[in-house]
């Protein structure tokens, strides 16, 4: 050691050599830099190289005097001057064997780390368990990122096509297996050849254990079968609700996806913990606790969510409809609030729709508990003169119609919304009455007939 020997404890990440005068650009961070000092040609060429070296971030120096009668005096200085250890070469020591040691012995480092996480992977561990190990092995912060989570760090994953990717001092890799919803491993900081086979080790046993999680938990929320079993048949729902260990108001969720069968994964992804996920028939059911802390934006979080990984989603479609706070005595028509706001969202043309329940007029949540046939009839009986008209003739005034009951029966507001004159408006109005046999400015008259328009859509 000729400087820096309290220095000894820095880490090497690989090894460079090189015979250039000015290496700084091709030298990175954690290098043991191997040089012959060809470049020396006499006192004050050292500073210069040092400086570089140290700018670059290498661990250390190993040089050796062969062709320069011994170490020069200026690099000993220089390397104590900027604090980096400057190790000497025996002149009979070839630099292939310096360079095959450090490579074996950095080998047998990450292959030991490697082990050492796989050991834990096999007792079990938990994915923060495996983060708080790899942290010691790679000695750089590591943590995961659900995919569903809108950050810039995200997008950019998502932009690369869920592939590895390294972002502003950030080193990101996908998480192994087949989900929903991929998470991402995020490492602190640039990677080392060593630390990046670590990683994928990581990132592969971090996704066996979210598979078992997942697992498990599968098996944990089958009570909540007999409660969605016993609100479809009617009965009694309070025991099966007791199994579930569900307490106070509820909300219900359901989802299907279009494409895939990733409705499950998605759900037990986006909603809070302790939230009980199923399938039932083509949908998938979840209960979750209201207490006061639910996300009241919890639909729009949602849509984020799954709009920002829209690219890597395993399905054509995400459909989900969600009720209103409900307590236990109205559960079942929570569920069925649930299950219209679900056809609604598929009716709406968006790839992602997240319906709540408290969007839908209530309207059209008493006519969605009629049957098809007697809405079909009631349509008819109070709109059939108008849509035999429309269809003879074809106009549009069961469209003109609607436009004026949603704009609260205003004349103005409507000829504005369909762009035309509302002399012109007031006319379809007037001939639209006439066919109906009603008086569309009572009040009364109105509702009938948006009622009637609702029960078609």
């Amino acid at each position: 050691m000729r400087a820096g020997t309290a220095l000894l404890d820095r880490p090497v990440s690989r090894v460079y050599v090189t015979e250039l005068p000015n290496p700084g650009r091709y030298v990175s961070a954690g290098e043991l830099v191997v040089s012959g000092l060809l470049w020396w040609r006499g006192p004050g060429d050292s500073e210069g190289f040092v400086a570089e070296l140290v700018k670059a971030g290498a661990a250390a120096l190993a040089a050796s005097g062969a062709d320069s009668d011994g170490i020069p005096e200026d690099l000993v200085e220089a390397c104590t001057r900027h604090g980096i250890p400057l190790l000497e070469v025996p002149t009979d020591l070839s630099f292939s064997v310096v360079t095959e040691r450090v490579v074996l012995a950095l080998a047998a480092a990450a292959e030991g780390a490697r082990k050492r996480l796989l050991s834990a992977a096999t007792e079990d561990a938990s994915v923060e368990t495996l983060l708080e190990r790899a942290r010691a092995e790679i000695g750089l912060p590591c943590w995961v990122v659900p995919a569903g989570t809108p950050s810039d760090l995200v997008r950019r994953f998502v932009a690369a096509g869920g592939r590895s990717l390294e972002a502003d001092d950030v080193s990101v890799r996908p998480v192994g297996g087949r989900h929903a919803l991929p998470w991402l491993l995020a490492i602190g900081g640039p990677l080392t050849a060593a630390q990046a086979e670590i990683a994928e080790e990581l990132a592969g046993l971090i996704g066996l254990a979210r598979t078992r999680a997942d697992e498990v938990r599968a098996v944990t929320d089958r009570v909540l079968e007999p409660l969605l079993a016993a609100l479809d048949e009617g009965s009694d729902p309070h025991a099966a609700l007791t199994a579930t260990g569900l307490r106070g108001d509820l909300r219900v969720v359901v989802a299907r996806t279009e494409g895939s069968e990733a409705a499950r994964g998605i759900l037990t992804e986006l909603l809070p913990p302790g939230a009980l996920v199923g399938p039932a028939g083509e949908t998938t059911w979840a209960l979750a606790e209201d207490d006061g802390e639910w996300p009241e934006d919890w639909p729009a979080t949602a849509t984020a969510a799954l709009s920002t990984v829209e690219a890597l989603l395993p399905c054509r479609r995400v459909l989900i409809g969600v009720s209103d706070r409900s307590p236990v005595s109205v559960l079942r028509g929570a569920k069925e609030v649930a299950r219209y706001a679900l056809a609604v969202a598929t009716e709406r043309p968006g790839t992602i729709e997240v319906v709540p329940g408290g969007e839908i007029g209530m309207h059209r949540l008493l006519l969605a508990g009629a049957p098809d046939d007697l809405r079909a009839a009631l349509r008819r009986r109070v709109l059939g003169p108008l849509l035999s008209y429309d269809a003879e003739q074809g106009t549009d005034l069961v469209h003109t119609l609607r436009v004026f009951l949603e704009c609260s029966g205003s004349p103005t507001r409507a000829a504005r919304a369909l762009h035309v004159h509302v002399n012109t408006l007031r006319y379809r109005i007037g001939r639209a009455s006439e066919l109906l046999g009603t008086d569309l400015t009572e009040f009364t008259e109105q509702l009938d007939v948006y009622l009637a328009l609702s029960a078609g859509s």
